[in-house]
């Protein structure tokens, strides 16, 4: 029986995937539509001026969806996680805001002079115009970016428990979070693969079915050069992710790529394989020696943390939170012993691991050992999901790198449209975007 705080989980969960089904497409498309108009400036070319058109209705559609549904997942943030948005309010609120006040309006404002500024505007402003609604949408995926990179690296802020609250303590840190900055580049071009393909395969259709053979072929050139571009920066930014994951969210890394034990650097990758969670073991394994430890950790020598390892670090952190959890009791019942207050603040990083043991016990200071034993279990995600997602992600990469970059061979070489077969590959490869992003 799923309680409030999972059904709570799910609603946001299927809220954020429904929103993310329109986000991407709305990154790589108004670049896109930027592209072809600048295109239109300098050649002077009416066919790039109705392309511009063309996809700019569908990217308008995509737009409004993407709003709509950005919406109600800002609402939940009020709805399902009030404590948790007055909780870090402080610091996840500063980013938000910055997104409304600067990206959302920015992007909104030149969205409507974009679609009504045709008759009203010159060539040269309105393609300025069409640049700052490129510009607004990456903006705006920066901010919300900066909040989330907080989320799994809550650098730049202090917990004050005389609010009971995180504040922040340098907004320039929080901006610069590297993970909030390789997020950032990974998400936006995975956006731009995924407008990319759009444009690609909805032109592959028009091309496989005789129709508008220069629009599309125009249309199939543009977005498999900006495409060639953008999934390759895909896998670089990925692997800097992944580099960027083994050094601050050790088990996170580790559950995605089922590593059970801790292996002598370096360690080997586990190409495929099927997770055990109830035995802490992989009952089959294909292996790659020597890659997750370069991939990883960029050196031979470094090892890669196993959970097992790790979970004997976080009963002891848990152990530490129990602690903390008691202390910070004291503090807010009016003690003023600055020895209580000095160990609270020694300790206050690990109160997070001892509020894990709140799903067993309302009172953490006097957990069981059964119960803590329970609440390091917890500490691990379920390996099998994370790691055969990852997996799919990767997959539907280089099958998006395989057909990119035969159809940007194909505009190269000057023979768009000859090939049936990779016009239907670029047709029905239109989903593998979103199955990677998803």
């Amino acid at each position: 029986m799923l309680d409030i705080v999972e059904l709570s989980r799910l609603q946001f969960a299927l809220t954020a995937m429904y929103h993310f089904l329109f986000v991407p497409l709305t990154l790589g498309m108004a670049f896109l539509l930027a592209i072809m108009e600048t295109v239109y400036v300098l050649s002077g070319k009416q066919i790039y001026k109705d392309m511009t058109k063309f996809w700019g209705k569908l990217f308008g559609i995509n737009f409004a969806l993407g709003v709509a549904t950005g919406l109600t997942m800002e609402f939940q943030f009020g709805t399902n996680w009030s404590y948790y948005s007055h909780y870090v309010g402080d610091i996840f609120g500063a980013p938000l805001a910055i997104e409304g006040l600067m990206a959302f309006f920015l992007e909104s404002t030149f969205v409507g002079l974009f679609f009504f500024g045709w008759d009203r505007l010159g060539k040269v402003q309105h393609m300025c115009v069409t640049w700052l609604v490129a510009l607004g949408s990456n903006l705006s995926a920066l901010w919300i970016l900066v909040a989330n990179g907080w989320m799994q690296n809550p650098i730049a802020s202090d917990f004050n428990f005389e609010t009971m609250r995180m504040e922040m303590v340098s907004f320039s840190e929080l901006v610069l979070n590297p993970v909030a900055q390789v997020k950032f580049v990974h998400t936006v071009a995975s956006g731009y693969v995924t407008g990319a393909m759009f444009i690609l395969g909805i032109s592959a259709w028009y091309m496989l079915k005789g129709r508008d053979f220069a629009f599309a072929k125009r249309s199939f050139a543009i977005a498999a050069s900006f495409g060639m571009a953008a999934v390759l920066s895909v896998i670089v930014l990925g692997d800097e992710s992944g580099y960027e994951m083994g050094d601050v969210q050790k088990t996170k890394l580790a559950a995605i790529e089922a590593e059970w034990e801790t292996q002598p650097a370096p360690a080997a990758f586990t190409l495929f394989g099927i997770p055990d969670q109830e035995e802490e073991t992989n009952k089959f394994a294909i292996q790659i020696p020597y890659a997750l430890g370069i991939i990883a950790t960029r050196s031979v020598d470094t090892p890669v943390i196993g959970l097992k390892e790790l979970m004997v670090q976080h009963e002891e952190r848990i152990r530490n939170g129990m602690k903390a959890y008691s202390l910070l009791e004291q503090l807010r019942s009016g003690s003023t012993d600055q020895a209580v207050r000095d160990q609270f603040n020694s300790m206050k990083k690990d109160l997070g691991y001892g509020l894990l043991l709140k799903r067993y016990t309302p009172n953490v200071a006097d957990a069981t050992e059964a119960q803590i034993q329970q609440a390091t279990k917890d500490s691990i995600p379920r390996v099998a999901p994370l790691y055969f997602a990852f997996r799919i992600m990767v997959a539907c990469g280089f099958l998006l790198l395989a057909i990119i970059a035969l159809s940007f061979w194909s505009v190269i070489r000057n023979r768009i449209g000859e090939k049936k077969w990779l016009l239907r590959a670029a047709l029905y490869g239109i989903p593998l975007p979103w199955i990677a992003v998803e």
